[in-house]
């Protein structure tokens, strides 16, 4: 490894969506500071919690259609069954529900939990409630993808919070996607629900720290099929 590759590892990259409002920061931060310097010091902060915010790191995510990777990063909140929302067309039967919550510190870039093709996407406005509340899945502003897997169809939903009133999602229906890949990303503090079929096995308890493309939050019998590459 030459001295340049180790330099920029040390560096985590920050996700284009982040520009302009790291610009936005550090402007502010510029205006304040010519009337004050405290202001200037309290914008410079912010605007380093902002680049932080928007960080993007690599992740190195498990090769195995059997495993149900974390979408984000953030703390399990749920482990149990639920209904999905009705606007996936999954049914009114209760499907295997795990929770991550996301606060205003955590990596909030969303990575597909499955790989598989994504055969719906659908956006439904709401309220902005704390994600954390059970009630949040139903009534919260949400954004959410059904994908066709090798162990049945899964769902990964976008849950906007208290503090979060923008869900981002770049991932279009009738494509492919892979596990760990990134689609979508939540401003600023929010929560993702993946609903699985009643065969998937929970690996994860509520308390848990997950980190998104890597924690393993569930896993499938030996019927899964294995992939022929790797895909991340």
């Amino acid at each position: 490894m030459t001295l340049v590759d180790s330099i920029k590892n040390t560096f985590v990259p920050i996700h284009r969506e982040g520009y302009p409002f790291i610009a936005a920061f550090g402007a502010a931060t510029l205006f304040l500071g010519y009337f004050s310097s405290i202001l200037f010091w309290i914008g410079l902060i912010l605007t380093a919690w902002c680049i932080y915010f928007y960080r993007d790191p690599e992740r190195v995510t498990p090769v195995d259609d059997r495993l149900v990777v974390s979408p984000a990063d953030g703390v399990i909140s749920a482990v149990g069954p639920a209904v999905p929302p009705r606007e996936l067309g999954l049914g009114a039967g209760e499907m295997t529900r795990i929770s991550v919550f996301m606060n205003v510190f955590s990596c909030h870039i969303n990575r597909a939990p499955v790989r598989g093709r994504i055969t719906r996407i659908e956006h439904r406005p709401g309220k902005f409630l704390n994600a954390e509340l059970d009630k949040a899945s139903s009534e919260n502003e949400r954004n959410g993808l059904v994908i066709d897997s090798p162990n049945g169809t899964i769902a990964a939903v976008q849950i906007a919070g208290l503090v979060a009133r923008r869900i981002v999602c770049w991932a279009e229906a009738g494509g492919s996607i892979g596990i760990g890949e990134r689609f979508g990303l939540i401003r600023f503090g929010s929560r993702v629900d993946v609903f699985l079929p009643a065969n998937a096995v929970p690996r994860v308890a509520v308390g848990q720290t997950a980190v998104g493309g890597e924690t393993v939050l569930a896993e499938f019998g030996g019927a899964a099929v294995a992939p022929l590459v790797r895909i991340s």
